[in-house]
């Protein structure tokens, strides 16, 4: 029969250094997801880039109004 042998030192300090990386992971994706609730629960326009000219993101001319629109 073969025996167990006991668990070695480098195996232990492995162990140890793996819990610690995962709990820093761990700890990075739940600041993520709460950064994207809070985002998502704000309500703040999310714009991507999708190849249309939005007039809200044209710079004002110097005068402070837009140009265009009904007169």
């Amino acid at each position: 029969m073969a025996t167990l042998k006991p668990t070695h030192d480098l195996h232990r300090r492995r162990f140890g250094r793996n819990v610690g990386l995962g709990l820093v992971l761990v700890a990075f994706v739940v600041l993520v997801f709460g950064l994207t609730v809070v985002k998502v629960t704000r309500g703040d326009p999310m714009q991507a880039f999708d190849h249309v000219v939005r007039p809200e993101l044209v710079p004002l001319p110097q005068g402070g109004q837009q140009q265009g629109g009904s007169n």
